[in-house]
């Protein structure tokens, strides 16, 4: 089979509450500019990027937070990045879609500049430290695949990785890539034990994902401390077969810079061919809660 080899850029960095908006921006164009001048063809941002995790309290001024997709600051700045750099981004943000509904929503850039895919997050949580439901409408665009010019890429986003069945959807719909832009970190009170538990755990199920479904898997996560959060870096990507092929640091900003050779796909599901297999006249109970006994 042909080399079909794409350079994606992973953008890792903090986002204090000390920093302007345009600081943060500034960051991550440099950011980008370094990935591009590695050879990134695709750049992805971490979730949330252009501000601090807002979602550990529930205040409605930081819902002011949110702007319109695709006119609206933020948005324009990276399609105007997009656009003078010569290449893709994904880039995550808070939407603001009418008054009092809001989205937590990726948007895939193309190298003119233009808005080619968006995903509204579709998995909102809401535990301490991370009360999403307060301030995200639930998504309803579901399962959105970004056809850029290297690379059919699925666009999903954090809460999302926990679930086997957006990924699998995403895959169906002929994703490559799934992207997983991230705030995930450890509250200052837990164990040094559970928190290896949980960044193993969160690794884990990425590598699922990738195995289940014969595709690349990127994740990209914030670092440093915001109030009761570490964010706990470990921006990766792993290959069809599950392998960590890159992998950022816990605590130290980030341009990971990563070749996925997309022909692995095709080898991959030949060997292990779990997409062929699939029962899917018996799967009726999926589209339930809870299948009682």
């Amino acid at each position: 089979m042909s080399d079909r080899t794409i350079t994606i850029g992973l953008l890792q960095h903090a986002s204090p509450l000390a920093a302007s908006k345009q600081d943060i921006l500034d960051r991550v164009a440099a950011l980008a500019a370094d990935a591009v001048k590695q050879g990134a063809q695709v750049i992805a941002t971490q979730e949330l990027f252009v501000s601090h995790y807002f979602c550990q309290r529930e205040d409605p001024a930081l819902m002011d937070l949110a702007e319109s997709i695709p006119d609206g600051p933020t948005c324009s700045f990276m399609r105007s990045l997009a656009k003078k750099l010569k290449v893709e981004i994904t880039a995550s943000l808070y939407e603001r879609r009418a008054a009092g509904v809001y989205h937590n929503t990726s948007v895939y850039i193309d190298s003119r500049g233009d808005v080619i895919g968006k995903y509204r997050k579709m998995h909102i949580p809401d535990d301490p430290r991370f009360s999403e439901k307060f301030y995200f409408t639930p998504g309803d665009l579901a399962w959105q695949v970004a056809h850029g010019a290297h690379a059919k890429c699925g666009m999903l986003v954090c809460w999302d990785q926990w679930y086997p069945e957006a990924a699998r959807l995403t895959a169906l719909a002929g994703a490559e890539i799934l992207f997983y832009p991230t705030a995930i970190g450890w509250w200052h009170g837990e164990t040094a034990q559970d928190k290896k538990a949980q960044r193993d755990a969160w690794i884990t199920m990425h590598k699922a994902h990738a195995i289940a479904n014969g595709v690349f898997v990127a994740a990209i996560n914030r670092i440093g401390v915001e109030n009761d959060l570490k964010f706990w870096g470990t921006s990766f990507v792993c290959d069809p077969a599950g392998q960590v092929i890159a992998e950022a640091p816990v605590d130290e900003p980030s341009v990971l810079v990563v070749p996925c050779n997309l022909s692995m796909i095709e080898e991959q599901r030949r060997g292990w061919p779990f997409l062929r297999d699939r029962r899917i006249d018996a799967y009726a109970g999926i589209t339930q809660r809870l299948v009682d006994g």
